[in-house]
């Protein structure tokens, strides 16, 4: 029996992930990317509507965030920079005779201070378009320092899940039968999510009428939520009749290009907010004949328990049944 034929009749378990159901919609790659964030371009829209200027900057790697930063720090220096320079060295006091990049550098430094609004006195501006221009960039520099600030608190006070999931997913022995599993914990100390509910998504690729189309699949669960999460918690979908993978092969995985959605939701005590991450695993990405190793042992005095973090994406092979 073919693939395509053998997963058809769960076809009525399709569910509507905002995803379209053709094959020559959809371009190559996985939907979600590890990270959680969704890999897709826009298009048809006018970049300045589709950005988002305070979320993206909210979002940013905190090395992308502080390059912008610096960046628009030197620059809006440059830009006041070059003002001053133009306007010629009789509009700003406290200035010697200096060659052009000694007065183009004094004038730097000069607006520097202006713009944090620190006016050390060595320099200041004499005319009134220096003082204008002045004005400006001291407006300027506090407008800036505000959006900064908020943007560095609205970083720092947001919440997170602090969740790191197993780089593969397994197809492993389970009860009377297999399982598919892949395992997550929470890497930060003192930091546990409570009431935490897991729901998790299965696209392939399957045959009707004679045409590839994408099916989507919501995985039953062995358990779909915990009260609270201090360690690790391995999320198992049992493979049995009614399950899209039943009878599947890794030739199966790759033909129907299969993809797992994972999203989380719990409640985070210190945030006193609900938090969520995503993430997905490919066909790529899920190993068959394998079986996750313990990650947790007593303490030599038996009165702590150590969860050993760094052994979240260890697994041994096993024989196939």
């Amino acid at each position: 029996m073919s693939l395509y034929k053998r997963i058809n009749p769960f076809s009525h378990l399709n569910n509507n992930t905002g995803f379209s159901n053709k094959t020559s919609d959809i371009g190559s790659g996985r939907f979600i990317n590890k990270d959680g964030s969704y890999n897709l371009r826009k298009e048809g829209m006018p970049f300045w509507k589709r950005i988002s200027v305070f979320h993206d900057m909210l979002n940013l790697p905190s090395w992308k965030f502080t390059s912008v930063i610096l960046l628009f720090y030197v620059l809006i220096n440059l830009l006041f920079t070059a003002l001053y320079f133009l306007m010629g060295p009789d509009q700003i006091t406290g200035l010697p005779n200096l060659s052009s990049w000694q007065l183009f550098r004094e004038l730097f430094y000069f607006s520097t201070e202006t713009l944090t609004t620190v006016g050390y006195g060595r320099v200041n501006p004499v005319g009134d378009w220096a003082n204008i221009i002045a004005g400006i960039e001291s407006l300027t520099g506090l407008l800036s320092l505000a959006i900064a600030t908020g943007l560095i608190y609205g970083r720092f006070s947001k919440p997170r899940s602090y969740l790191v999931f197993s780089e593969q997913a397994l197809i492993s022995p389970y009860k009377e039968g297999t399982a598919l599993m892949f395992r997550f914990a929470a890497y930060k100390d003192n930091h546990a999510l409570t009431d935490l509910e897991i729901k998790v998504n299965l696209g392939l690729k399957v045959l009707e009428n004679e045409e590839p189309v994408y099916k989507y699949f919501s995985l039953d669960l062995e358990r779909t939520r915990v009260e609270t999460m201090p360690m690790s918690w391995t999320v198992v979908h049992p493979i049995t009749e009614t399950s899209p993978f039943f009878g599947f092969t890794e030739e199966d995985m790759k033909t129907a290009d299969v993809e797992l959605y994972v999203m989380l939701r719990g409640f985070d005590d210190v945030f006193s907010n609900y938090v969520q991450q995503r993430t997905s695993y490919t066909y790529s990405e899920i190993l068959f004949h394998k079986k996750f190793i313990p990650m947790f042992r007593e303490s030599e005095d038996g009165q702590t328990t150590i969860l050993e973090l760094q052994k979240l994406n260890r697994f041994r092979d096993i024989e196939p049944v």
